[in-house]
């Protein structure tokens, strides 16, 4: 039988081979995990249909189209065929190969075949790297990009140059070596493409605003343990934005709505994206019906959207849809930024880092924890007036913890 590419969404025409997890040749049982496939979106695992021997078609690092025969499961093959191979004791390597540096990374740790090509390309040592792949194994995209030249011990040893000397001309190899280039991941590909249709395609336009976070602040330093207690999960202050969000956006509906061509769909319902940062690009996975939960299920939602981001295991149902999405830059050390609307959704809010700073307050200089927020909007749909009293209204919310707790 045929080991094909499955569709895993309707916008995803390609994915890369991300590991095998078998060999060619090997015998595989019914249901057994054989590979992963890296999409633009997310991480993919394919497990064998039927039992037999496998014939790998594409190798690791391969891009194949959705549809595209991988591999092959020979049905008519027996265990036992399979079984002395497996069974024999490793030969030891010619002389050549023994000697080779990249031999010892590959028996220390599990990795993806690609690797040891790609990171001598960067100047990196295979045996440095940390796998966030199954059982530790080291993806592609545990490589970092480049590795820094190790040059000056060799400029060292050469004499210096007199001031008669002529300077060497640069050769082609030498300027080969200045640079790394590296092929687009497909997540990249989708980022970069998703995020120019937002600028070609939207009018935007962002508003800003200061959050004082003194109260939220002083509620989570009195709960947070009470909290964690009851919960297991540590008490955020994205919960409280989340809540916020959900709460402005019933009030302002054209924020949470979007646009169809000619006409105008309203959402009445409330699925906000999280933007998560992760090894293989940003992410946007959903929380849905955020009006309907408690701040409990979304800390416990955000903290498990993070742990599975970092492992590519998120879900392709969880980064569909989406009315309305949150990014907090405030975690990199971002002040203030303008961020890029998630289109067809037609509003963002950006979240920054807390500084103590002076306000004014009662006609007095007092040091507050300062926020400083941002709502990107397509200036389509809603207009400047509304995009204002939305970010106030958000405002209020955080600054007034119990105004949301109490919905007035």
């Amino acid at each position: 039988m045929d080991i094909l590419v499955p569709q895993v969404g309707e916008s995803i025409v390609e994915a890369e081979i991300g590991e095998w997890f078998k060999k060619d040749g090997d015998y595989v049982e019914k249901d057994e995990l054989l590979m992963e496939l890296e999409t633009e979106k997310v991480n993919v695992e394919l497990n064998a249909e039927a039992a037999g021997r496998l014939t790998i078609l594409a190798e690791a690092g391969e891009t194949v189209k959705i549809g595209a025969v991988i591999g092959k499961i020979d049905e008519t093959a027996e265990k036992s065929a399979a079984a002395p191979a497996a069974a024999t004791a490793p030969q030891p390597a010619p002389a050549a190969e023994q000697a080779a540096p990249a031999a010892a990374p590959l028996k220390d740790a599990p990795m993806n075949p690609a690797v040891p090509k790609i990171a001598a390309e960067r100047g990196i040592d295979p045996a440095t790297l940390t796998g966030s792949g199954r059982d530790g194994r080291v993806l592609v995209d545990d490589i970092p990009a480049a590795a820094e030249q190790k040059v000056a011990p060799a400029v060292a040893e050469k004499p210096a140059a007199t001031p008669t000397q002529a300077k060497p001309e640069k050769t082609a190899v030498a300027t080969e070596e200045r640079i790394t280039r590296v092929p687009m991941t497909q997540i990249r590909k989708k980022i970069a493409a998703h995020l120019m249709k937002a600028r070609h395609e939207t009018a935007m336009l962002t508003t800003f605003n200061e959050i004082d976070m003194s109260k939220a602040m002083a509620m989570r330093k009195t709960w947070k343990e009470a909290f964690q207690d009851k919960h297991g999960v540590g008490l955020g202050f994205m919960s409280f934005f989340v809540k916020a969000c959900a709460e402005a956006l019933q009030q302002f509906p054209e924020v949470n709505g979007s646009i169809d061509g000619d006409d105008i769909i309203y959402h009445n319902y409330y699925d906000i994206g999280i933007a998560v940062g992760s090894k293989r690009g940003l992410v946007v996975p959903i929380i849905r019906d955020c009006d309907t939960l408690s701040f409990a299920d979304v800390e416990k939602t955000i903290r498990d959207f993070a742990e599975r981001a970092g492992k590519g295991k998120l879900g392709l149902d969880e980064l569909d849809g989406g009315t309305f999405t949150i990014t907090n830059g405030g975690v990199y050390g971002s002040l203030l930024s303008t961020p890029l609307l998630n289109p067809p959704q037609s509003a963002i809010l950006g979240m920054h880092g807390i500084q103590e700073r002076p306000v004014v307050r009662d006609g007095e200089i007092v040091i507050r924890s300062m926020m400083n927020v941002a709502l990107s909007y397509d200036h389509r749909i809603i207009d400047g007036t509304q995009s204002v009293q939305f970010l106030k209204q958000i405002k209020n919310y955080v600054e007034n913890p119990e105004a949301l707790l109490l919905q007035v």
